[in-house]
């Protein structure tokens, strides 16, 4: 039976970072493993940065490749004093490519330039931990989930064909037979050649796959905290780790916003009774949070999540007709092919709002589509402030909250949420 283990970009950060993955390797009990990898440290970051160098040529553009090559070779210069030169040859050749990448898609839209540019990430990280894994005599083959994971082509936000990527994973696991199998976090392919990705920080998700497609015994992911936090520790000086979750309310907790999991994680877990576990890579031998099935500690603790870089938008009917069942179902259709993700949404008798991630470009394809029958107001460089099991904490959101507008509220039996303005 498999084991899923993902490690986020902080573990693998530097040399040192991957020394301690071969350290939790050779401490961990499995037969067979699954490693799921996202790209080092902020690279995915830095990739972003080169495509917007490229689509708005700047001059930064050959200084910011530059310093992505740079980050990777001295990397392995720490790991192995000489870079072993068929480890170079594949790092420089996905640098080729991705250069190329950046030229060919130019003049595509902006989503499919990004999936066939930030892949590169995790391709380049996998192909070092692979070789030093490897050189330390772990029994390991490196595969491309472009092959395995089978998607349409929504790009950014990729849609998992369910069939096929289990028939891949499958077919690999039935060719190999090494005790380790390691591939990238995030990304997917398309059946004509594409390159895509599942969704900012979907490394989870990917871990989820391919523990669903194995029914995988377990799933770990190594993070830099002690478990999941009720809240984010660089905003709140008391966080409590919550031991035990189910998996209703850590899917609740990924909605709103949780930072250690993405949203869609959980649902290929739950249907195949699979367990979470959340560790840290800093203190591997402590106590793990258990996503599972339980729900008895479910409300114990209150959760605190703050969604920066958020935009409130108001739709309004010119005619002042009633936001009735048609108009909405016309304007979900809107949000969804335009691709803005409400977070939350609030419907008067005359309005429809919105709180979703601030991006420019789909606010202008919203205004433009709505222009000639809708007033569209909104507000930009917000916060969604969510506080789960609020009762009784009112103190400590008030405390966030002092010397911040309150441009929206919206209160449930069990959760609260505002929406802040500075």
């Amino acid at each position: 039976m498999f084991k899923v283990f993902k490690f986020g970009g902080a573990s693998i950060k530097d040399a040192q970072a991957i020394r301690n993955i071969a350290m939790i390797l050779r401490q961990s009990s499995y037969k067979r493993l699954v490693i799921v990898l996202s790209a080092m440290g902020k690279n995915t970051n830095a990739l972003e940065a080169i495509l917007h160098a490229r689509r708005t040529q700047s001059n930064d553009l050959p200084l910011l490749l530059e310093n992505l090559k740079t980050f990777h070779l001295n990397i392995c210069h720490e790991l192995f004093d000489t870079c072993p030169k068929d480890l170079q040859l594949i790092l420089e050749s996905y640098f080729s490519k991705l250069i190329d990448h950046l030229d060919q898609y130019a003049d595509a839209a902006y989503d499919t330039h990004y999936d066939q540019t930030v892949v590169f990430g995790e391709l380049m990280a996998t192909s070092i931990l692979a070789y030093y894994l490897k050189e330390a005599g772990f029994d390991l083959v490196h595969a491309d989930v472009r092959e395995l994971i089978h998607t349409d082509r929504s790009f950014r936000a990729a849609r998992v064909d369910w069939d096929k990527t289990v028939d891949a994973f499958h077919k690999l696991v039935q060719l190999e037979t090494a005790s380790i199998i390691l591939i990238q976090g995030f990304i997917g392919g398309t059946s004509d050649g594409f390159s895509t990705t599942l969704g900012r920080e979907g490394s989870d998700y990917s871990a989820a796959i391919a523990a669903y497609c194995l029914q995988a015994t377990d799933v770990t992911i190594w993070k830099d905290v002690p478990g999941l936090l009720n809240a984010d520790p660089k905003r709140f000086e008391k966080t409590v780790k919550l031991h035990q979750l189910s998996y209703q309310e850590a899917i609740e907790l990924a909605y709103y916003g949780a930072s250690v999991l993405h949203p869609k994680t959980l649902k290929p877990l739950q249907n195949k009774n699979i367990p979470l576990y959340i560790r840290s890579f800093l203190n591997p031998q402590n106590p793990p949070t258990v996503i599972g099935h339980q729900s008895e500690m479910d409300m114990a603790v209150p959760s605190f999540i703050v969604k920066d870089n958020q935009m409130l938008v108001s739709i309004h009917t010119r005619d002042a007709s009633f936001m009735d069942e048609q108009r909405l179902h016309y304007l979900f259709g809107v949000l969804h092919r335009i691709g803005i993700h409400a977070h939350l949404i609030q419907i008067s008798a005359l309005s429809l709002s919105i709180c979703s991630d601030e991006v420019k470009t789909k606010l202008q394809a919203l205004l433009t589509e709505l222009r000639d029958d809708y007033f569209v107001r909104y507000n930009t460089e917000l916060q969604l402030f969510t506080v789960r099991h609020y009762n009784g904490y009112e103190q400590m959101f008030d405390e966030f909250v002092k010397g911040k507008e309150v441009l929206l509220e919206q209160r449930s039996r069990l959760t609260l949420q505002l929406v802040l303005r500075n």
